[in-house]
């Protein structure tokens, strides 16, 4: 019997599991998902939790509950792939075999790899809300924070969910507002970035954005180290800046496994075609979502619209055919930016984000680059859309590639 094995089971790897399940004869192929995790977090939720929007238990699933009836599980850390001989080993010296191998390992926050980070300040005045212990943390600290200057800080590209800073300080903002204590928090967003998004014109439009909300943007800073006992983060230009709370996305690299398996770039995500997701390496791997180096957003969407692209090929390469079907890049993020509204953008590696009407021209109903109730109810929706479509690799009725249709030209 011929064996597919997946590693991760995450967003992209359970997506795929499913896909490919439904597909292949399972008189001919035994499919295995390994993950040394039993917990789903449903992590565009994590922005929600330290503003009581969400909680713990609204973002959180057991992983069991999204794999096909029948499928071989295996919960297990993975120690290394080698892929000359078509084989992973697991940390308890198991080997498992494969004929076809996807990569769906994710990213990991990194806190360590900035100095000073996890000093005496953690999760007391300084936090993240890229973990789900970090999220529940900085809600605590903000039921009774009565404010100061509030520091939101990037350090280092790339990272999941490259709008979520924005939502973050944008629900601040509305958040303050609404404990009527707006007045008392200082509001900065600190990016190494030139602006507030990497994208040109998104940048001005979400630069203008946060200006109107009285939201300081210091962009080109690169964090050196944070100051526990006096409370700066230092640049490594030697500027510094003052906070009395700290939030900050940790760096993010792929797993150490990638590293030892000789598969990934310096930030350990696997080295991979940006168009087929196969690997660079070896012609029978193929990588998805966060775990690649592929150069667009780190996002639920990308793998989503990915996973078309992988489905294709993968059983292509499985009867020996070309690998036909190419990944343009596409990337759709709703943005949340306080008091029931939102954004959205759409691009790809070659169109950047564009305004207009989505995913109808003229129609909508949603509204590219432009604030409105209805892109903040699609941000709502999609926590159902994960739960009960995109993890069980249903259709989605959105083409894989990007459309231009309904965009304007700037």
């Amino acid at each position: 019997m011929k064996k597919l094995l997946i590693l991760g089971a995450g967003t992209a790897g359970t997506m795929m599991l499913n896909k490919l399940y439904n597909e292949l004869d399972r008189d001919e192929w035994e499919i295995t998902i390994v993950d040394q995790y039993k917990t789903h977090y449903y992590q565009p939720g994590f922005l929600f939790v330290p503003f009581g929007i969400y909680n713990k238990k609204g973002v959180t699933k057991p992983k069991h509950d999204f794999f096909p009836p029948g499928a071989k599980v295996i919960y297990s850390p993975i120690d290394k792939i080698i892929g000359e001989e078509n084989k992973v080993l697991l940390e308890s010296g198991k080997e498992l075999k494969y004929d076809f191998l996807i990569i769906a390992t994710g990213t990991q926050t990194r806190p360590s790899e900035t100095e000073g980070l996890q000093g005496k300040l953690w999760y007391k005045d300084i936090f993240d809300f890229y973990t789900i212990e970090g999220a529940v943390a900085l809600h605590k600290k903000l039921k009774n924070w009565e404010g100061g200057k509030l520091v939101m800080c990037i350090p280092e590209l790339p990272y999941k969910c490259p709008v979520a800073p924005i939502e973050f300080v944008c629900l601040a903002e509305a958040y303050f507002e609404e404990r009527g204590m707006r007045d008392k928090v200082e509001i900065s967003y600190v990016t190494l970035m030139s602006g507030a998004f990497t994208k040109p014109i998104a940048s001005k439009v979400l630069g203008d954005l946060l200006e109107e909300k009285n939201i300081d943007v210091v962009p080109d800073f690169y964090l050196s180290h944070v100051d526990n006992e006096n409370k700066k983060i230092v640049s490594y230009d030697e500027q510094e800046l003052d906070f009395d709370l700290l939030v900050i996305v940790p760096v993010n690299m792929g797993t150490e496994m990638i590293a030892r398996s000789g598969l990934g770039d310096d930030m350990n995500y696997v080295k991979t075609n940006k168009h087929t997701l196969q690997s660079d390496a070896f012609e029978n791997i193929f990588a998805i979502g966060d775990a690649t180096n592929i150069p667009t957003s780190k996002a639920g969407s990308v793998a989503h619209f990915s996973g078309e692209i992988l489905f294709e090929n993968i059983l292509s390469a499985m009867d020996g055919r070309p690998l036909m079907a190419k990944f343009d890049g596409h990337a759709n993020c709703y943005i949340e930016t306080g008091h029931g509204k939102g954004a959205l953008i759409d691009f790809n590696y070659e169109v950047e984000p564009l305004p207009g009407t989505f995913p109808l021209p003229g129609i909508g109903p949603f509204d590219l680059l432009k604030t409105t109730k209805m892109n903040h109810y699609g941000k709502l929706l999609f926590r159902w859309i994960y739960w009960h479509i995109l993890l069980k690799g249903k259709e989605l009725p959105m083409e894989a590639d990007m459309s231009m249709a309904g965009k304007k030209r700037v």
